[in-house]
């Protein structure tokens, strides 16, 4: 008996800590995520920043080079998509009317193929198609309201990153010092698991990112879609979130060739095209560019991004696969939180996976 009531003290405490933790992460959002995004940035730019002390250059400086640069190369990439936006924003008017006439078309030749429709469902068409683009209208202006909002609160991050660099030793030396003597081996492991994870994880997506930027802008301009630039740049950045990220920037230049441009032909080549360039970043250029740095199954990596949306938002989306990997190196050498690691990790339906092997055994097996 009380063995149960302690068994049931322990959940309690665990469950009102993880109220108490989610409270706090919402609170203080606005100062806490732009803290966690420096922290995978440190690790993008520390293999740079390591470099130049490896060539003499002293650490301060090698830290004030690399932050710079990096700013003068992201703040660059945003004013150009910001312009592209702005410039979008400005013909979207015009481009809800002619989709408005699109549908209009759309509407006529399904009459013509199957007969007059009732007037209230034509109007019910119209009505839905004319709501989602007054909605599309709207976010694109408070993704623009969010962006110019985030650059504010996150005005610090290039200050995070330089202090994180620089005081990266003081911040290991802090966690020996909290541990015997005889675990400090232990924790040098777990330390530089973590770092090697995190940015090889953050190299390999920035770098697939940067290559479907050039494969969706140059597919989009051969197709003929407007606004290629654009469209192929906000689909490219979408695959920041694993799994989500490639079904909703596909969905864009989608539905823009469907609806403004009115060109059926075209949104079919912009399907098979993104198609093709699902196949290749999930088959090629993440498998070996990123490759499996960040070792969590598909279940808890899109239950994780659905809380991470609720809590953070966008930028809650992006942060928590790469926290999570990080929680997971950490019960890989735990022998307590083993079960944790095995839960989060892709190992143990390795008899269900789907492989060539099994395929041409299915075929020999029937035919």
């Amino acid at each position: 008996m009380e063995k149960k009531q302690s068994r049931l003290q322990q959940l309690t405490i665990i469950l009102l800590f993880g109220l108490l933790l989610v409270y706090v992460l919402v609170e203080a959002r606005d100062f806490l995520y732009p803290v966690f995004i420096a922290v995978l940035f440190a690790y993008l730019l520390y293999p740079a920043e390591k470099k130049l002390e490896d060539w003499g250059v002293p650490r301060i400086l090698a830290n004030f080079i690399t932050v710079i640069t990096a700013m003068a190369v992201f703040v660059g990439l945003l004013f150009f998509l910001y312009r592209q936006l702005t410039t979008f924003l400005s013909d979207f008017p015009a481009l809800q009317q002619n989709a408005m006439q699109n549908v209009d078309i759309l509407q006529q030749n399904l009459e013509e193929k199957f007969g007059a429709s009732d007037p209230e469902d034509e109007q019910w068409l119209r009505h839905q198609v004319n709501q989602a683009l007054e909605l599309s209208g709207g976010f694109i202006a408070d993704v623009l309201m969010t962006m110019t909002s985030t650059i504010t609160k996150i005005g610090l991050m290039p200050v995070y990153i330089f202090l994180m660099l620089y005081y990266r030793n003081k911040f290991e030396n802090v966690i020996y010092r909290q541990l015997p003597s005889y675990k400090h081996t232990k924790a040098k492991r777990i330390i530089d698991e973590i770092s090697h994870v995190t940015k090889n994880y953050m190299r390999g997506i920035v770098i697939v990112i940067l290559i479907l930027c050039v494969i969706n802008t140059s597919g989009l301009l051969l197709i003929g879609v407007e606004y290629a630039v654009m469209l192929g740049i906000m689909s490219a950045i979408m695959n920041f979130i694993p799994y989500f990220g490639t079904l909703i920037g596909g969905a864009i230049p989608l539905t823009y060739t469907l609806l403004v441009q009115g060109s059926p032909q075209k949104a079919l080549w912009v399907l098979l095209f993104f198609l093709l360039v699902q196949f290749t970043e999930n088959n090629i250029l993440t498998p070996n560019i990123t490759g499996s740095q960040v070792n969590i199954n598909p279940m808890v990596t899109i239950l994780s991004i659905v809380i991470g949306a609720m809590i953070w938002g966008l930028p809650g989306m992006f942060v928590v696969v790469p926290f999570l990997g990080m929680f997971k190196v950490y019960c890989d050498n735990q022998d307590d939180m083993k079960a944790w690691s095995y839960m989060l990790g892709s190992e143990g339906t390795e008899e269900h996976a789907l492989t060539i092997g099994k395929i041409k055994k299915w075929f020999k097996s029937k035919f």
